[in-house]
């Protein structure tokens, strides 16, 4: 699934081409796409409207509306905006038609994402924790967020009410930067590993958008129809069997919460019980 910096990427190339188009019509194919308010709702709400706005919250994708509505958009695993002129591709689930002879098609290979009209994004966002790149994340709110809650840092970062927008492949990474192993309860972390934490996520996170996020398979592609290229940059996560960048030792693959987790011996040192050699 398309995580922070993919979404990132895709809002900042449609914003150009959106910013102050209008609406001229709206076509939908696979009406599940629509989440709110309705297929017809939805295509009546948006004729004639103008964009003045086009940002990211956590995973989704928001688009300011001249009526104070938003055209909220979700990727979920093989979701796609481009805006052209045509499109020949067989997964086009919508296609909003601008005023400038081009439109706003949205292809999904396997029908997860979803477009919704709203007037409140709490009425199509989920409990949301704060931006990871935001000000207000540092070392001292890091410290605090860990101290407060007893869980094992890789579920608790993938939480989206505790840290918007983190998802599977950048948690690897940044708990890797950081020497932090995945299964490490939050609130025995060290007040330095927190503030590298913070460092690493902010840092991993930047770097992923420079690169235009990240393709290790066929479905991620930006609007410009390119794909990422994090992926080469990767230290641990895909890694499994492969030594470590920085000790040389190999990498691991295990599954915490559901999810492949991926993190090196030497760097990410097991948490231990006092007393025992066994993980925590």
């Amino acid at each position: 699934m398309p995580e922070l910096p993919e979404v990132e990427t895709v809002v900042r190339q449609l914003r150009p081409d959106l910013i102050g188009r209008t609406v001229t019509d709206v076509e939908v194919s696979w009406p599940r796409t629509v989440a709110r308010p309705g297929l017809r709702a939805f295509r009546e709400g948006l004729r004639g409207r103008r964009f003045e706005g086009a940002w990211r919250r956590a995973k989704y994708l928001v688009f300011d509306l001249d009526d104070g509505r938003h055209l909220v958009g979700h990727l979920r695993m093989t979701g796609r905006f481009y805006v052209q002129r045509t499109l020949d591709d067989a997964w086009i689930r919508a296609r909003l038609g601008l005023d400038d002879g081009r439109s706003l098609f949205f292809v999904d290979v396997r029908k997860f994402g979803r477009l919704a009209l709203v007037r409140e994004l709490d009425e199509i966002l989920p409990p949301l924790g704060p931006e990871p790149l935001s000000e207000a994340i540092d070392g001292a709110w890091m410290r605090a967020a860990l101290r407060s809650r007893r869980r094992m840092l890789k579920p608790l970062l993938l939480d989206q009410s505790f840290l918007a927008g983190l998802g599977n492949i950048y948690a690897d990474e940044a708990l890797h930067r950081a020497g932090l192993h995945p299964l490490r309860l939050s609130d025995r972390v060290p007040g330095p590993r927190a503030d590298a934490l913070v460092t690493a996520i902010r840092d991993v996170l930047a770097r992923a958008i420079e690169q235009q996020g990240s393709s290790f398979d066929t479905f991620y592609r930006t609007p410009a129809g390119q794909p990422g290229n994090y992926q080469e940059e990767f230290r641990v996560y895909g890694r499994e069997g492969l030594p470590c960048s920085t000790c040389g030792r190999l990498i691991r693959r295990i599954v915490v919460g559901q999810r492949g987790t991926h993190f090196c011996t030497g760097c990410q040192p097991a948490p231990r019980r006092r007393g025992s050699t066994r993980p925590r």
